[in-house]
């Protein structure tokens, strides 16, 4: 699995942990976009990066993380083909994943301590999608993007 991740300059210390989350797993390749550092940057640069990679099939997922998650999951969801989920606990995360067929996870570094981000991502990338009843509305939310 490949997971392509991202934050700005509010998240920085959430995406290192979250990616030595996603070293317990020996079949996942993570590739991180940036930003490395504490200089402000802007988040839908980031988002759009992430997602590129989610949309031409580089990656499998994408985990985007700013402040609050919330401006860089809107940024996220503006890319066509991504379904970016805005997670603050683990059922919600399972649920992205189980019922939505999330792409991108996204979460927020200044309102999420590292414990409970760490096993967000845990339940995210070891959910699958159900399909089912769940694909003819998913199916519904894609075709928006045509209108």
């Amino acid at each position: 699995m490949n997971i392509t991740i991202g934050s700005d300059h509010g998240a920085v210390a959430l995406k290192d942990e979250v990616k030595m989350v996603l070293k317990e797993y020996e079949d996942i390749k993570v590739t991180d976009v940036g930003t490395f550092g504490t200089q402000s940057v802007d988040y839908p640069d980031i988002a759009e990066k992430v997602c590129a990679d989610v949309t031409s099939g580089k990656a499998d997922f994408g985990i985007v993380l700013c402040g609050t998650g919330i401006g860089i999951s809107i940024a996220a969801n503006k890319v066509k083909g991504i379904r970016c989920a805005l997670c603050n606990d683990v059922y919600s995360a399972k649920k992205a994943r189980e019922h939505n067929n999330a792409n991108v996870l996204a979460m927020g570094g200044r309102v999420l301590g590292f414990g409970p981000a760490g096993e967000i991502v845990r339940a995210f990338v070891e959910s699958s999608f159900e399909g089912g009843r769940h694909e003819r509305r998913v199916n519904k939310i894609m075709a928006i993007e045509q209108k």
